[in-house]
């Protein structure tokens, strides 16, 4: 039986989402059970809405939560709120009472709190943020997506690793192609820390590297499994990617009110837009883990609704399965034996 801990109270709308998610996840997997961390009260009001085996659902109650827009920095609020259901949750996988946890709760907080108490694997310079993107024949990991804002080739390399195991495991490929996100092509574009990157990564044989891509090839040609770059630039695709894909949307659909063959047409289509829409819609992809660390813990996005909390914990138990961990320290410690980090 996999075991995950929920932040029942982290999100948007929390616990309503959090509890409906938990609620679907175990409909839709025999073997999991969920561990909802936060106030029991509230989490029992809305756990009466549903039918559901009483069995595959634990809680685990606090008062205390890590608010989304806390007053004071993500790494005190881990600090000061000990009995948060963040850390609750988070602590729960360190002392082996849970597989993995998922929290749509405050990112900084998430990653300072799964970093302090799950720590990273002997080798790994710095974990990663890492998440899912469409691409035109499928989909693509990318990373890092906002763990690491300024970094050193070195840590590139990693991410090059790391995801190619994350690849294996979620869209079950079994060498997963490596590029690096750069403003062109070619081996000598880009800034210093791509260029240093690119020759690092290229020299290490372990890594199926296929060189730079630009940002929009990655969507469109899809030649790449795993895109590689530092985590300001990687946040600023991702949500640039966001927006872009929800403005379209929203200008479908104000064109489409302002004309009757408009309307019809969209209706003849509509199946066509849900299925472009849920391919672009983040709640689809299941949140982002947390790479290098030693222990599985997974970000939904803040404004996860019920759907996306269920997809978060489907994409744990996932990994929880696996021997993902596991993968990623022989993977760190050959290269380790091979040549060592810098």
């Amino acid at each position: 039986m996999i075991k995950i801990a929920l932040d029942a109270m982290g999100g948007d709308f929390a616990p309503s989402s959090t509890v409906q998610g938990a609620v679907e996840a175990i409909k839709e997997n025999s073997d999991i059970k969920i561990i909802l961390v936060g106030n029991e009260e509230k989490i029992n009001e809305e756990l009466r809405k549903y039918s559901y085996d009483k069995e595959k659902i634990e809680i685990i109650h606090t008062d205390e939560e890590i608010l989304m827009k806390e007053s004071m920095p993500p790494a005190l609020a881990v600090r000061k709120k000990k009995k948060a259901s963040m850390n609750i949750a988070v602590q729960l996988v360190k002392d082996g009472k849970a597989n993995a946890v998922v929290s749509a709760g405050n990112t900084g907080a998430l990653m300072t709190a799964s970093q302090l108490t799950l720590k990273r694997i002997k080798g790994v310079l710095r974990p990663a943020i890492t998440t899912i993107f469409p691409k035109k024949n499928g989909k693509m990991v990318m990373m890092d997506v906002g763990a690491n804002a300024d970094c050193k080739p070195e840590y590139l390399e990693q991410f090059c690793i790391m995801g190619m195991e994350y690849a294996k495991i979620l869209l079950e490929i079994k060498n997963p192609k490596v590029a690096l996100l750069n403003i062109g092509e070619e081996e000598g574009k880009g800034n210093e820390l791509v260029k240093q990157s690119y020759e690092l990564i290229k020299s290490n044989s372990n890594i199926n590297f296929i060189g730079n891509i630009e940002s929009r090839e990655m969507l469109t040609e899809g030649k790449a499994d795993v895109v590689v770059a530092d985590g300001f630039t990687g946040n600023i695709v991702l949500k640039t990617a966001e927006g872009v894909a929800k403005t379209i949307f929203d200008i479908l659909k104000e064109e489409i009110e302002t004309n009757f063959l408009y309307k019809l047409a969209a209706l003849i289509l509509k199946p066509v837009f849900k299925t472009v829409k849920n391919s672009l819609d983040s709640s689809e992809y299941g949140g982002a883990l947390f790479l290098g660390l030693n222990g599985i813990s997974i970000k939904a996005h803040g404004n996860s609704n019920g759907k996306a909390i269920k997809n978060a914990l489907n994409v744990a138990k996932k990994f929880a399965e696996s021997n993902f961990i596991e993968n990623i320290k022989e993977s760190i410690d050959k290269k380790e034996r091979v040549g060592g980090l810098k």
